[in-house]
C-alpha cells in the first residue's frame, strides 16, 4: 500500500482518533491471532493411560461386585488441555458391561470432587452405553479444563456388570464404591474402598502438533510397587514432574504401561508384553518415545538357561515394530535381585547377558542404565540399601525417586527425536 506523506504529515492525531486507531489495530491483531490459532495443527495425545488385564479373583471389586453400583476412581494426568476423550475397556470380561452414566471432575481429595468442574460424558451422543465382551469404547470429545499433573475423578454408574472384570490391579490409588446411582454425589463418604482400577483405560487431550508421549512398557517396578498409595510417587510420576518443570519438555506426556508380575514372553500375570505390545504401545495416540524396562520376571521364572536369548529376540521384534512407526526406543537395564527368591547364579548370568546386550548391542536409540544407578557399589548384584523396598527386588519410595531422577531429559529434546526416520 502506498502512502501520501503530505497527507500523513497533515493528519491530526486527536485523542479520539488515536483511541479509535488503537482499537482497530488491536481488533485486527486479535483476528490475525485467532486465524493463526485456528490454522495450527492439533492431534490427540495421551495424558494418562494404564495397561488392562483380566483382574485376578482376589483383586476383583468387593462383594457384591460392580452391578448397579457407582464407582469413583482417581487418576493423575501428565499434560494438560481443554478438550478430552476417554477410553473404557471390557476386553477380558466374559459378559457385557453397561455404563449408565460416566462423569469426570477435578478431584479435591479422597472421594470428593469439585462440582463446578463436573462433566457428563457421552458416547455417540448418548450417556448410556454397553460394552460387549472383548470390546472397548471411546467417549465423544468434551470440553474440560485439565491442568498438568492434576488429579481427576472418574465416576461411573453401572447397570449390569461382568463378574470377571477388565481392569488394572496395581492402581496405587483408592477407588470408592456406593450402591445405586450416586453419579452426582459430591462426596463419597461411607463408600466401600478398594485400591484397584476397573474398566477405565485412557485419557487423551487434543493438543498442538508438537506435543508427544513417552510410553514405559514394564512390570511391577514401573507399575509402582514400592511407591506410596495415593502419593502419586511412582518413578514414572517423578519423570512427569521433571518434564513439566522443564520449559523445553512441558509438551511431553508420560504413559505408564507397567503390569505387576508381567513377563515379556511367558504367561505370568496379565498378557505377555509381546502380546500386548500393539495395543499398549503402537496404538498409543501421540507416542514418540518408548522405554523398555522389563524382563526380570522372565529371568526369575525361568527353569533352564536361555531366558536372555529369548528376551533379546523379543526385544528386537518390539524395536523393529516401533521403529517402523517412527518411535524412538530406549532400553533400560534390569535391576539387581540378589536376596530375592528370583536370585540364583544361573539367573544372575542371564541378567548380566541381557544387560550387556542392552548396553552394547547398538539396537536401542539410547540406553538408560538403571542398574548402575540403583546397584550397591559394594556388591553390584544387590540394590543400594537406601533404595531397597525390603524384598531386594522392588525399589522403595526413595528408590522410585532415584529412578525418576536418573533419566536424562535431553533424551526427549527435538535434536534427539530427529535422529530416527519418520
Amino acid at each position: 500500500m502506498a502512502y501520501d506523506m503530505k497527507q500523513m504529515n497533515s493528519f491530526r492525531w486527536s485523542p479520539l482518533r488515536m483511541i479509535t486507531w488503537l482499537v482497530c489495530l488491536c481488533t485486527m491483531s486479535g483476528a490475525w491471532s485467532f486465524a493463526a490459532s485456528a490454522k495450527e495443527s492439533t492431534k490427540w495425545v495421551g495424558t494418562w493411560g494404564t495397561a488392562v488385564q483380566l483382574v485376578e479373583p482376589h483383586n476383583n471389586p468387593p462383594e457384591p461386585g460392580l452391578s448397579n453400583r457407582t464407582i469413583r476412581q482417581i487418576v493423575r494426568v501428565s499434560i494438560g488441555g481443554d478438550r478430552l476423550q476417554m477410553k473404557f475397556s471390557n476386553e477380558y470380561s466374559s459378559k457385557p458391561v453397561t455404563l449408565k452414566a460416566v462423569h469426570i471432575a477435578v478431584s479435591t481429595g479422597g472421594g470428593t470432587i469439585d462440582p463446578s468442574t463436573d462433566i457428563a460424558l457421552t458416547f455417540n451422543g448418548k450417556q448410556e452405553v454397553t460394552m460387549e465382551p472383548g470390546g472397548a469404547i471411546t467417549s465423544d470429545s468434551f470440553p474440560f479444563t485439565l491442568a498438568p499433573l492434576s488429579e481427576v475423578a472418574v465416576t461411573i454408574c453401572l447397570g449390569d456388570a461382568s463378574p470377571d472384570v477388565t481392569g488394572h490391579p496395581g492402581s496405587r490409588t483408592t477407588s470408592y464404591i456406593l450402591p445405586g446411582n450416586e453419579i452426582k454425589n459430591v462426596n463419597f463418604a461411607g463408600a466401600v474402598t478398594t485400591d484397584h482400577w476397573y474398566i477405565i483405560h485412557a485419557i487423551d487431550v487434543l493438543a498442538p502438533e508438537h506435543f508427544a508421549d513417552v510410553v514405559i512398557l514394564g512390570n511391577s517396578i514401573t507399575d509402582g510397587r514400592g511407591s506410596g498409595t495415593n502419593k502419586q510417587n511412582r518413578w514414572t510420576d517423578i519423570l512427569a514432574n521433571r518434564l513439566q518443570a522443564n520449559a523445553a519438555t512441558r509438551h511431553i506426556g508420560v504413559i505408564n504401561k507397567g503390569l505387576g508380575g508381567n513377563c515379556v514372553l511367558g504367561t505370568c500375570l496379565g498378557p505377555p508384553a509381546l502380546t500386548r505390545f500393539d495395543r499398549d504401545v503402537l496404538d498409543q495416540r501421540g507416542i514418540r518415545w518408548l522405554i523398555l524396562f522389563i524382563g526380570v520376571n522372565d529371568i526369575g521364572n525361568s527353569s533352564e538357561p536361555g531366558a536372555a536369548k529369548q528376551l533379546i529376540e523379543a526385544f528386537r521384534q518390539m524395536i523393529d515394530k516401533a521403529h517402523a512407526k517412527g518411535i524412538l526406543v530406549y532400553g533400560a537395564t534390569v535391576l539387581p535381585m540378589r536376596g530375592h527368591s528370583y536370585y540364583s547364579e544361573a539367573h544372575e548370568t542371564e541378567r548380566e547377558i541381557i544387560n550387556d546386550w542392552i548396553r552394547h548391542s547398538g539396537s536401542f536409540d539410547a540406553v538408560i542404565d538403571l542398574d548402575k544407578d540403583l546397584r550397591n557399589p559394594e556388591d553390584i548384584r544387590t540394590l543400594l540399601p537406601s533404595v531397597d523396598g525390603g524384598d531386594h527386588l522392588h525399589p522403595s519410595e526413595e528408590g522410585h525417586r532415584k529412578l525418576g531422577e536418573a533419566l536424562d531429559l535431553n533424551l526427549f529434546l527435538p535434536s534427539k527425536t530427529n535422529n530416527i526416520t519418520k
